[in-house]
């Protein structure tokens, strides 16, 4: 048996396992646990490991078996797991968390002695062109941010603004209310766009004031979430590129907001909440 823990941040929800002794095919089980009709069902599969450069290492499988190199809403549940079960403090210092995106630092927010909110550091954004995962060569043009960069996809153009968290988003700023966008249909195809060489994240949102955006996200190796921790930051970062908000921003996604915080040079900050959602054995060695 294999012991795990179900939680979700604004919807987005994983499993965790504590996999600092075990060792399985985390590709072939992220499939089988993440499958919603046969499995547990979760939007990827979390495993809590040890460091040599941070408090915890973390890695994240999408339910495809893809390893995502970092997860935010992933970040606030793996603060709220090594808390509450004891294997580290939650501190004004807060956590610093190994990914393949480089070491993040998390602030767990107790109340009572549980974590309720976490705040999460997702690096400075990558936006040179030269710094972002695409195929240069299926440029028209080859400018040093791609903002606003056209494609046309069924039969829709789309200006696409291009950065990474230490994985790859593209941003789409509509006019209409995002749930009229056809996300379903568009997402796939922006996904596997000739442009994005390791696939992309698909982010459309709508500008309400210069304090609030809703938006909806097709994830790379997921499909459509319920909410994306990296995704708000990209929109929150795409939206300053623009000068359509200010420093603070909250991002209304399908269930819940997300808060990003950034000084248009450091670090992006993404604060929200986090829920156990149960507890469980998963059969097998």
């Amino acid at each position: 048996m294999v012991k795990f823990v179900k939680m979700q941040a604004t919807g987005n929800d994983f499993i965790l396992i504590d996999a600092r002794n075990i060792k399985r095919d985390w590709q072939k089980l992220a499939q089988a646990m993440c499958d919603r009709h046969f499995g547990v069902g979760a939007d990827g599969l979390i495993l809590i490991l040890p460091s040599e450069v941070a408090n915890f290492r973390m890695r994240m499988f999408n339910p495809d078996g893809s390893e995502a190199e970092v997860c935010g809403n992933g970040l606030r549940c793996f603060a709220k797991y090594v808390v509450e079960n004891g294997l580290a403090q939650g501190g004004r210092k807060g956590l610093a968390i190994e990914t393949l995106a480089g070491v993040r630092t998390v602030l767990p927010l107790l109340a009572k002695g549980k974590v309720t909110r976490v705040q999460v550091s997702m690096g400075r954004p990558m936006l040179r062109a030269e710094d972002i995962s695409v195929h240069p060569e299926k440029m028209d043009e080859k400018p040093p941010r791609i903002v606003d960069y056209p494609v046309s996809v069924e039969g829709r153009k789309l200006l696409l603004t291009c950065l990474s968290l230490g994985n790859p988003h593209a941003v789409c700023f509509i006019d209409e209310p995002v749930s009229n966008f056809p996300l379903a249909e568009i997402g796939p195809t922006i996904e596997n766009y000739s442009l994005f060489p390791n696939r992309t994240n698909f982010e459309v949102a709508r500008v309400i004031s210069r304090s609030e955006i809703e938006a909806r996200v097709w994830e790379r190796g997921v499909g459509e979430t319920l909410s994306c921790g990296s995704g708000a930051c990209a929109i929150a970062v795409a939206a300053q590129l623009h000068d359509y908000i200010d420093n603070q921003v909250d991002i209304t996604l399908s269930r819940g907001k997300l808060r990003v915080d950034w000084d248009g040079a450091g670090e992006v900050w993404l604060t929200g909440p986090v829920e156990l959602v149960f507890t469980g054995d998963w059969p097998g060695k």
